[in-house]
């Protein structure tokens, strides 16, 4: 089988059974997407696949072949990483670092949903979602932090999607990080 992963070429000779994130890590040495629960429930191994956030572990590769996988690997290069795996560091947003390679796939496929309109369960104006801590929350409750960092992944994912924290003005933010950069 072909497949093309975090923009690069693959071949694998893998039985029809195996799950995507089997394919990464146990047959080409992609370990980013982490194996979880394997049941589709935690978001450990999200990986995105043409742009669009998957559980890898229920996914089998050979629907995938003609598709382009990225992973977390394939999000951000050395020395140039995705700004949100920037913003996870500044905000502590990893903890024990288990999820995050989960957690930032999940992101990134969240707020190209958002980019593209697409409304969720609790979005007020459904023609356009507003990006409020709930609206984060409700989108990323697919993925599980056993470190309970939720605030943080929200705290870096409102950073990078350039929203303001419910109930607070742009000028109490912009005093707020004048604070932290003279601290």
């Amino acid at each position: 089988m072909h497949f093309t992963i975090n923009g690069r070429a693959y071949e694998a000779d893998v039985d029809i059974r195996t799950s995507i994130l089997d394919l990464c890590r146990e047959h080409l040495g992609l370990t980013g997407a982490k194996k979880g629960c394997d049941h589709g429930q935690c978001g450990a191994c999200t990986v995105l696949i043409d742009g669009r956030r998957v559980n890898s572990c229920l996914t089998l590769a050979v629907m995938h072949q003609d598709d382009e996988i990225t992973t977390i690997e394939g999000l951000g290069q050395i020395g140039d990483p995705h700004p949100l795996q920037e913003a996870f560091v500044r905000h502590d947003g990893y903890q024990c670092g288990y999820c995050t390679p989960g957690q930032i796939c999940s992101a990134v496929g969240m707020l190209d949903e958002v980019a593209k309109g697409w409304p969720s369960h609790v979005s007020e104006d459904l023609a356009a979602p507003l990006l409020d801590d709930g609206e984060i929350s409700e989108r990323m409750s697919g993925n599980l932090c056993r470190c309970a960092a939720y605030p943080n992944i929200v705290d870096a994912i409102r950073e990078v999607a350039q929203a303001e924290p419910e109930g607070r003005t742009a000028d109490e933010k912009d005093a707020a990080m004048i604070g932290e950069v003279l601290a």
